[in-house]
């Protein structure tokens, strides 16, 4: 994405708004209109949303992507984590010379190339160099900021509890929830940790043995890592007991790539593999790219863990249908797909630089996710409470509106919003925007373009 002096966000609002101009009359008629309510006249239907009283009064604002949230001893390994890398799976100068062209052929086979792609390309020692050195290392930043956001309440773990992580790799996930969340090294925790790649999985735990060493637990009694145990074979494959937390990241878009079955088909199967691993009390996380076909999937998994009785406890406010499912949007649909992205100008400067010199320069991380237990915390219990004072999550850059207005795609329990930002608070994409209504919601306008209810915020 280009820098410019234009708001982000607003082309792809654009985007998905049909071209209803039949003319040059009806174009003259829609900028008199939006020069009568720049004025305060109200034109027949015309909005006068500027002029008068706001919605809702703000009352909090949480981020899901605040670097600052990470700790500084995670943030230590995140800087240095070529290096670990290099300590536990050492590559000669001439390997290292050509990691940019191997991290871009690798990123072309996991993108536009993906259908000629063996599922077994991280047996591949150039793939594998690339894998760990670029895409975890990407992976490994994301999943850290969100964990670290989502904080350790959002994971009910206790001691003695089994966790199973699927399509581990080199243990992305386990090792960005041990960096991200403190309070959590301190607990006994067993992880069976799945791949089809018994080689990542070996590079997957020494780096995680060396991120541990040097992130010790708080309490000195503690063990000095969580137990891990390795499993070969892809999903389905039998570990011994029942986890209490289940993750995937970036495991359906692997099992996506051949576009043999429709999303509805693959979120049926997986959620019921998902759940066939389930303690009785359980909490499940699963991560894709932000891009609409993955959207989808979390979209159809968070809908089958609302049937199997689960709380939705990030990122979704409300339990109620999903206001941005991606229908039909990767073919040029017009729904909106479920996605966070935040900036990356606080990544370690040595991955960045990887990433220009193998030609994918990256501004911006994005992904789509969903977190669901039936575990009773503090969390679940405001959930399942009244739904007012209104939670919204903010899923877009800021948008250029008529009259001069800043809005941002919302979803809420009054589905897709949009919320108007009359007091310049400039939200982020991904924040929790908690609010005190202070009109009757059910009168509130809607967004001509996509129908969403429009909702105007001031501090």
């Amino acid at each position: 994405m280009k820098k410019t002096d234009t708001v982000p966000g607003e082309k792809w609002y654009g985007k998905f708004v049909k071209n209803n101009t039949a003319g040059k009359k009806q174009n003259v008629s829609r900028k008199y209109t939006e020069k009568k309510q720049i004025h305060g006249f109200q034109p027949g239907n015309a909005s006068q949303e500027r002029f008068r009283g706001a919605d809702a009064k703000l009352i909090t604002v949480t981020h899901l992507f605040e670097a600052a949230a990470v700790p500084d001893d995670a943030h230590n390994v995140l800087d240095n984590f070529s290096a670990i890398v290099q300590g536990v799976f050492p590559s000669n100068s001439r390997q290292l010379r050509s990691l940019p062209q191997d991290v871009r052929q690798l990123s072309h086979e996991l993108t536009d190339e993906r259908a000629g792609r063996r599922l077994g390309y991280m047996n591949n020692p150039a793939y594998i160099s690339a894998y760990v050195r670029y895409f975890a290392w990407w992976n490994l930043v994301r999943l850290t900021r969100l964990f670290a956001n989502l904080g350790s309440s959002s994971f009910p773990l206790k001691n003695g509890d089994y966790c199973l992580d699927i399509g581990s790799g080199p243990l992305t996930v386990v090792t960005a929830l041990w960096l991200a969340c403190p309070e959590l090294r301190s607990r006994k925790l067993t992880w069976y940790c799945m791949d089809i790649s018994q080689n990542a999985l070996s590079i997957g735990e020494d780096i995680y043995l060396s991120a541990a060493a040097r992130t010790p637990p708080a309490d000195s009694n503690a063990e000095p890592h969580w137990n891990i145990i390795r499993v070969k074979g892809p999903m389905g494959t039998n570990i011994r007991e029942k986890a209490s937390f289940i993750t995937c990241a970036n495991m359906f878009n692997e099992l996506y790539q051949d576009g043999q079955y429709a999303p509805e088909e693959l979120a049926q199967k997986y959620a019921a593999s998902l759940h066939s691993y389930a303690d009785k009390k359980h909490t499940i996380f699963v991560v894709e790219p932000g891009v609409p076909r993955q959207a989808r999937i979390i979209s159809l998994l968070r809908d089958s863990f609302i049937k199997s009785d689960l709380v939705i406890t990030a990122p979704c406010p409300h339990v109620q249908a999903c206001a941005m499912n991606g229908l039909h949007a990767r073919t040029g649909g017009t729904a909106k797909w479920c996605n966070f992205a935040f900036s990356t100008e606080d990544a370690p400067q040595q991955l960045l630089k990887l990433s220009t010199d193998a030609g994918i320069p990256k501004e911006r991380a994005v992904l789509s996710f969903v977190l669901a237990t039936n575990i009773e915390s503090d969390t679940v219990q405001n959930r399942q409470a009244c739904q007012f004072p209104l939670t919204l999550r903010i899923t877009s850059d800021p948008i250029r509106l008529p009259g001069h207005r800043t809005g941002y795609y919302a979803c809420s329990i009054l589905g897709l919003t949009l919320a108007v930002d009359v007091s310049e608070s400039k939200y982020k994409s991904g924040d929790s925007v908690t609010v005190m209504t202070s009109e009757d919601l059910r009168t509130l306008r809607k967004d001509p373009k996509t129908g969403a209810k429009e909702l105007s915020i001031e501090k």
